[in-house]
């Protein structure tokens, strides 16, 4: 499938690396197919990209919650994830959307809304974790800034 998207220019998407919310996401029940990207030409492990397919100007900036949050563990309800197969261990991703406003300094992730995929079914839905342990607007510049420092070491 080739789409030419606002951030990544035209690009081709294998299916076999569609992903397919049957809800959508939180906000737009419409947008149900995406793919994962990774910006190769930043070079950045960090961020990917959940690109929409239906709509090209859509991409949303998600990470792996470990690296920023080591001990996220959220409890989710097994009846949020009925509508994504059955999830196996070793073919659970999780990933958190992540927010850069102009001051990047002020960069937060979503730990309170994550996705949950199905990686060996290809699909997946967005989840709200109940309590306050998480939060929406998660700060996370320093703490990348610090595991840079770390790695550099």
């Amino acid at each position: 499938m080739q789409i030419t998207t606002r951030v990544f220019g035209e690009i081709t998407i294998d299916d076999e690396k569609i992903i397919h919310f049957p809800s959508g996401i939180i906000g737009f029940p419409d947008l149900q197919d995406f793919a994962l990207i990774h910006d190769e030409e930043k070079g950045t492990d960090t961020i990917h990209w959940l690109q929409s397919l239906q709509e090209p100007a859509f991409a949303m900036p998600v990470m792996d919650p470990l690296i920023v949050r080591p001990d996220y563990n959220p409890e989710v309800d097994d009846e949020l994830l009925n509508n994504i197969g059955e999830l196996q261990p070793d073919e659970l991703l999780v990933m958190v959307t992540v927010t850069v406003p102009k001051d990047i300094k002020k960069m937060t992730v979503n730990l309170k809304g994550p996705i949950v995929i199905n990686a060996a079914q290809r699909l997946a839905t967005q989840v709200i974790v109940e309590g306050d342990e998480y939060l929406v607007k998660f700060p996370i510049y320093d703490i990348l800034n610090a595991n840079k420092e770390k790695a550099g070491e």
